[in-house]
């Protein structure tokens, strides 16, 4: 049984994840299992709910563009993708690795996918946090003997 917090975060990262980024990274992974689409990728749309402060009434924000698929592995075990965007490929490539972290290859898959995956991302992250760092401006009021 797969711990579905676990899946849950690796779901997210693939997800989240840039599709140049995860093709680069999968094309480190050994020939990739037999698999059969249960549901080829697609495109569709989801909408987007929002809430004022986190806690108001929820409203629609608008739909964003999704791409979906679901796969089987030949020894039964299925794993689906979603992604924003159009990109069936990276659907499909986030389908695969769902369904290979619930199997015996899972250690090897997070070995050489997932964890550069993570590291590339908090890389991004750290270098867009910097940036932004930057251009931060303090104000500050003097005080005037004027009072």
């Amino acid at each position: 049984m797969v711990d579905q917090t676990a899946r849950k975060d690796w779901m997210s990262l693939l997800a989240k994840a840039p599709a140049g980024v995860l093709a680069e990274l999968w094309q480190g992974m050994e020939d990739a299992p037999e698999f059969t689409h249960l549901r080829a990728p697609e495109i569709g749309a989801a909408m987007v709910r929002g809430r004022m402060g986190g806690t108001g009434a929820p409203f629609n924000l608008g739909e964003m563009t999704v791409t979906r698929c679901s796969l089987q592995l030949g020894c039964g075990t299925v794993g689906h993708g979603y992604v924003q965007g159009r990109d069936k490929a990276h659907a499909e490539r986030a389908a695969l690795v769902d369904a290979l972290m619930q199997t015996e290859a899972a250690a090897q898959t997070d070995m050489t996918l997932l964890q550069p995956l993570r590291a590339k991302m908090a890389s991004a992250r750290t270098a867009r946090a910097a940036k932004a760092a930057a251009t931060k401006v303090d104000f500050f009021t003097m005080a005037r003997g004027e009072d």
